[in-house]
């Protein structure tokens, strides 16, 4: 076949060595034979607070490296107490919460600058940063005796309070899936396993980038971007001025994924589209192709699942989530499917027969619906989104998220002067209970994007950073880092955000309360640290909830010049929005989710199953040369395989969380007093109690998607989730 995104065979050669060259050894980087004088700094200020302004990379790699070293010997003498320990909490794991206290937040620090500025911090420099400290701190969780404590103080006491017993749980079930029970030639395979999917999944990764830069096209033609966002002229323009062009496709996602929602000619997105669908694919370039490289991973998955004692991978999976099985996960799937599937077919109908009433004279195809998706919902619901900006200036967002959250959970949220930052946009500000007078939690915020100093990614434009843990015995109070890539003032105008802007910066926030507002004594379960992978995102999503709310979208939104309101009609139509094309929408990430389950369950070639499942979530016919599962980097070179659909649950159970509070205001009940439920169950307990327990506390039920199922327009279904 002849695809137009084919490059020369010197493209090829020259992917080849690049993909060579990008590959290294499985094990850690050793950063300095020696440490330096700069050892001794901390990085921190006399207050405690990390010293922004005086921060290298080598005061880093020194501060990282002497510390990992103390950390793996603090270790070791923590081994040697176990042995005798008639306390565990008290000889075990109480020191160790104070070994991890200095890494963390050095480690937490060189993450901030990193998504905070690039420049100062590398890429290449974090990794091996990352790679350090995290094998340092993998140390507690790889040791036997440690491993043995944990167990021995579960049977030991009778009564543990939820967090106690939250915390060996963790330990115990680390080591449980790092193989610390398993002996002799097992534990050798183990070890060899690995290692293995560690440089399969780093080659996988590689693969995938590398295809993501291979693939451009040029525009020279003015009017084919006529209606594209600035941002992304920006973006794509490869001379000086952006408005004079040319401008350059790539399969980079914050260029692709607005591309083909605003692009007019539909041989350029075709072009883009099956670039992108066969990234990877022996159809492109057998030197970057990833077949061999995802069936090697399953393989290697399925081997360890079974030496752990697990029939699957997925059902390996489940042992960190809050779902508890993949029947679990599989039964709320189908229900969704049930309501969501019927719901496309008439979408695409309706769709179909818009772009045909605007002289598109052929039959939709899949790079034909993100831009009749888009022309569609202008026509429907006058929703643009570069439209509205004017109507969301950043300073009256972030008071208004503000204000609504210190109504809600009962504090003060405090700008503070003087602090030291990364860049001079940076604002810190310190969170207060309104009854106290001394602040218990600290955050940064950095709003704006800077060219080539912070990392882009389209639909996911901004971090939570927990740099500092909640610990009771080491006195620390949790600090945050929120980072964004929101535009930058200019003109005389403030920073002026797109909805999705607005409510990427209240998920993040929502997402950080949970760290700041914790109440656990144990770092290791306080905040975000030891919650269920499926559960993880749950405040984030509750937050942006309240976007949809007419009386929080009035405060949040006015003209940044005039002050003048959104009307009635954008207001009603920001509510309605979230139903248009639901269907389709939800189906799309019901497969992604249901694959790779089935991925991580099934033995049969990746393909196969690909076809088998397509046509059950998908009202367009499958394409023959269609790969994407190659590229599919989020289940087989990141942590997510056998939990793509963790992000799917913690939006069903966040819509379900958010209905106690529509609910006490339709029927005239407080909501304050469902805000104090919500702050002292979901943000004060974190991970030292199971979700499913926070979640009957809040709700006084188990879980439900029909919150999710009403909020997209879509028909209830009935879904049986088992008592975990």
């Amino acid at each position: 076949m002849a695809l137009s995104f084919l490059r020369s065979n010197v493209v090829a050669r020259n992917v080849k060595r690049q993909l060579y060259q990008n590959k290294r050894n499985a094990g850690y980087v050793v950063l300095i034979p020696e440490i330096g004088e700069d050892a001794e700094n901390t990085l921190l200020s006399d207050n405690g607070l990390p010293e922004f302004n005086d921060i290298t990379i080598e005061k880093c790699i020194a501060t990282i490296s002497k510390q990992s070293l103390e950390y793996e010997n603090g270790v070791r003498q923590i081994e040697h107490s176990s042995v005798e320990s008639k306390n565990a909490f008290a000889d075990v794991f109480k020191p160790l919460e104070k070994l991890d206290s200095q890494l963390e937040l050095t480690w937490g620090m060189a993450k901030t600058l990193y998504l905070g500025n690039s420049s100062l911090m590398p890429t290449k420099s974090y990794i091996q940063l990352h790679e350090r400290a995290h094998k340092a701190r993998a140390t507690k969780f790889n040791s036997i005796p440690i491993f043995q404590a944990a167990v021995t103080e579960k049977n030991r006491l009778k009564k543990l309070s939820d967090e106690e017993e939250r915390l060996l749980n963790k330990y115990i079930l680390e080591g449980k899936l790092n193989g610390l029970d398993v002996k002799g030639i097992k534990r050798e395979r183990l070890n060899n396993i690995l290692n293995g999917l560690q440089k399969e999944r780093q080659v996988f990764r590689d693969k995938v980038n590398i295809a993501n830069k291979v693939f451009t096209s040029t525009i020279k033609d003015r009017n084919l971007i006529r209606e594209f966002p600035p941002s992304l002229i920006k973006d794509m323009a490869m001379g000086v001025d952006p408005d004079k062009g040319p401008w350059k496709v790539t399969l980079q996602p914050h260029i692709y994924e607005p591309f083909m929602q605003y692009c007019p000619d539909r041989d350029m997105r075709w072009n883009s589209w099956q670039a992108h669908v066969q990234r990877c694919s022996g159809y492109v370039n057998k030197e970057i192709e990833t077949a061999t490289n995802l069936e090697n991973i399953r393989s290697l998955r399925r081997e360890q699942a079974t030496i752990l004692g697990y029939e699957t991978y997925a059902d390996m999976s489940m042992e960190t989530k809050m779902a508890g099985s993949v029947e679990n996960v599989n039964n709320i799937l189908d229900s969704l499917l049930e309501s969501a599937r019927s719901m496309q077919d008439a979408e695409i109908e309706l769709l179909q027969r818009y772009a045909l009433e605007r002289g598109f004279d052929a039959k939709l195809e899949h790079w034909d619906i993100p831009y009749w998706q888009r022309k569609q919902k202008w026509s429907l619901y006058g929703f643009d989104e570069d439209k509205i900006r004017e109507y969301f200036p950043l300073p009256r967002v972030i008071n208004s998220l503000f204000n609504l959250c210190s109504t809600l959970f009962n504090i003060q949220i405090v700008e503070k002067t003087g602090a030291h930052t990364w860049h001079k946009d940076v604002k810190f500000y310190d969170i207060y209970d309104e009854s106290g007078n001394k602040p218990i939690a600290n955050f940064y915020l950095d709003p704006y994007a800077r060219q080539d100093e912070k990392i882009r990614i389209y639909d996911d434009a901004g971090w939570h950073i927990a740099i500092r843990n909640k610990c009771t015995s080491t006195g620390t109070t949790p600090l945050s880092a929120l980072i964004f890539n929101f535009q930058t003032p200019a003109d005389g105008k403030p920073s002026l955000l797109t909805f999705s802007e607005v409510a990427i910066l209240f998920q993040r926030f929502g997402h950080s309360l949970r760290h700041l507002l914790t109440k656990a004594n144990y770092s290791e379960v306080a905040g975000l640290s030891n919650v269920e992978w499926d559960a993880a995102e749950v405040c984030g999503q509750v937050m942006t909830h309240w976007l949809y709310d007419p009386h929080t979208i009035r405060a949040v939104s006015g003209h940044y010049n005039t002050e003048e309101p959104l009307s009635d009609d954008i207001v009603k139509n920001l509510q309605n929005i979230r139903g248009h094309m639901s269907g389709y929408n939800l189906c799309k990430e019901l497969y992604l989710s249901k694959l790779d389950l089935e991925l991580h369950s099934k033995k049969a070639f990746w393909r196969d199953i690909v076809r088998e499942m397509w046509p059950k979530y998908h009202a367009l016919p499958f394409d023959k040369y269609d790969s994407h599962p190659l590229s599919f980097t989020k289940i087989f070179s990141e942590e997510w395989g056998a939990a793509y659909y963790c992000r799917l649950w913690s939006r069903m159970i966040a819509a379900d969380i958010y209905s106690a509070f529509e609910e006490a205001r339709l029927g005239d009940k407080d909501v304050l007093t469902v805000g104090k439920r919500y702050r002292d169950t979901f943000l004060a307990v974190g991970g030292s109690c199971h979700p499913s327990e926070v979640f009957r506390r809040f709700r006084g039920r188990d879980p439900s998607p029909h919150a999710l199922l009403k909020n997209l327009g879509l028909p209830k279904q009935p879904a049986k989730i088992t008592e975990e």
